[in-house]
């Protein structure tokens, strides 16, 4: 699970909820009409302009981004040095009985063990790369639009209560808890925003930089292998993908066949 996601959103409401009830009442700033307007608003425009499925896939990226940790880079160079190993010593055909749970590595893996030349398995890696990439930066501007969709009904749901209120000009009793229902909309479409789209879109772009670099490491990985380099050029190779102090020590253990 990654912690900072989930703990970032929790310590949020909890300090905007500490400082609501510190100031007033908590009740007073639940307005039903203004979260279906906000909600149902920045849904359905979010409908109108992605498809069904896109959006769907959406929610998906996001239970991903709390549920699940980052993949290591270093982890991935570990594995990509004892695949370099395993096939000097085995034969690259020993890579296609491996069990990989990774799709990626799988076909690179494959690619190798076929005996694929490197310019055709460097078309079809990038393929997959570039592949990725397009479907990560559609999730991520669904919720970069719905970070721009919030405010904007927010603010419509303003106007709709500024007119209500002006209804009811002449009972001027009604004028102060009318301007507050009001202004509850554009506070809930820039809780929204703030808290929730558009730090979740930031997420899913820093995710898919760590899955892109992880990529590339295999992808660098396998050039090595059939280029026959040994396990130590391989490392040193791979491991310029990460920053000098958070290299790990080449190490490698068993894979399990």
């Amino acid at each position: 699970m990654d912690i900072a996601s989930l703990s970032g959103i929790i310590s949020g409401l909890a300090l905007i909820i500490t400082a609501i009830f510190i100031g007033g009442d908590v009740q007073s700033f639940f307005n039903l009409p203004g979260m279906m307007i906000v909600v149902g608003g920045t849904l359905a425009a979010t409908l109108i302009t992605f498809q069904f499925e896109d959006v769907k896939s959406a929610f998906k990226a996001a239970v991903f981004v709390f549920s699940s940790n980052k993949e290591e880079a270093n982890d991935m160079v570990s594995t990509m040095v004892e695949l370099c190993t395993l096939s000097r010593r085995q034969g690259i055909v020993a890579l296609s009985k491996l069990e990989i749970e990774s799709d990626f590595l799988k076909k690179a893996c494959n690619l190798i063990a076929d005996g694929s030349k490197e310019d055709m398995m460097r078309d079809t890696l990038n393929i997959e790369i570039e592949s990725m990439k397009q479907r990560h930066y559609i999730i991520q501007d669904i919720f970069k639009k719905m970070g721009l969709y919030a405010p904007s009904f927010g603010m419509i749901g303003t106007l709709i209560g500024l007119v209500q209120m002006l209804q009811k000009l002449s009972n001027p009793e009604t004028v102060g808890p009318s301007m507050a229902v009001a202004l509850l909309t554009t506070f809930y479409g820039s809780l929204l925003a703030s808290l929730i789209f558009n730090p979740i879109a930031g997420k899913l772009q820093s995710r898919t930089i760590i899955e892109v670099i992880n990529l590339e490491i295999i992808f660098e990985g396998a050039a090595s292998i059939i280029q026959d380099n040994n396990p130590m050029l391989v490392y040193e190779k791979l491991s310029s993908y990460i920053p000098t102090k958070l290299r790990r020590p080449m190490q490698q253990r068993m894979m399990k066949k």
